[in-house]
C-alpha cells in the first residue's frame, strides 16, 4: 500500500479465483433450478444462496479500502450463504434418492480437475448438467472448492489486518504525521 494513501488499494475481485468459481455456481445453480427444481420457494433460496455467495465476495472487495471489517464479514457471509446451497444441493439428491458421490469417485475427480483449467465458463461443465443427479454433484464440487478457497481468503485477510492495521489506523496515523509535521 502506497504510505501516502489512506484509502487503501481495493477492488480487483474479478481476479480472484473464490468470485470466478462463486460465478460459476451462481450461474449453473440458475441452470439447475430452471431445469430440476419444482418448487418455486426451494429455487429462489437456492438462486438467491448463489448470488450471495458471489455478490458478497465483490461488495466485500470494494469495501475494503476504508473497512477490512467489512470486507472480512462479507466474505464470511459469502461462505455462509455456499454453505446454506450446499445443504440444498445435498437434500436435493436426498430427497431424490439419488447418490451423493465420494469426493474420491472418478466423476468428482474429473470435476476437480477442471478447476486447474483457466477461463473456465458454465460451459466447461455444461456435459454434467444433462442430469440432476450429476448436475448435482457437480455443484457440491464446485461448492466445496468455493470454500477451500474462501477459507483461505478469509486467513489471508486476518494476516492481513494484523500486518497493516485498518482504515481507522491510516487515518491516526496521518493524523498523527500532519500534526507532526
Amino acid at each position: 500500500m502506497d504510505d501516502h494513501s489512506l484509502i487503501a488499494k481495493h477492488g480487483g475481485y474479478k481476479n480472484l479465483k473464490s468470485f470466478q468459481t462463486a460465478t460459476l455456481v451462481y450461474d449453473l445453480t440458475v441452470m439447475f433450478c430452471e431445469q430440476y427444481v419444482r418448487e418455486w420457494r426451494m429455487k429462489d433460496q437456492m438462486i438467491q444462496a448463489a448470488r450471495s455467495g458471489r455478490q458478497n465476495i465483490a461488495e466485500g472487495s470494494q469495501a475494503s479500502g476504508t473497512s477490512k471489517k467489512t470486507e472480512i464479514k462479507l466474505v464470511n457471509v459469502a461462505r455462509a450463504s455456499l454453505e446454506e446451497l450446499l445443504l440444498d444441493y445435498q437434500d436435493y439428491l436426498r430427497q431424490h434418492r439419488l447418490p451423493v458421490w465420494d469426493k474420491e469417485q472418478l466423476e468428482a475427480q474429473q470435476i476437480r480437475a477442471l478447476a486447474y483449467r483457466s477461463n473456465r465458463t458454465y460451459k466447461t461443465y455444461s456435459t454434467y448438467v444433462a442430469r440432476p443427479e450429476s448436475a448435482a454433484n457437480a455443484l457440491i464440487c464446485l461448492i466445496h472448492q468455493a470454500n477451500y478457497l474462501l477459507d483461505r481468503q478469509l486467513r489471508a485477510l486476518e494476516e492481513q489486518f494484523k500486518l497493516e492495521g485498518g482504515f481507522t489506523e491510516r487515518l491516526y496515523n496521518a493524523r498523527f504525521k500532519y500534526r507532526a509535521m
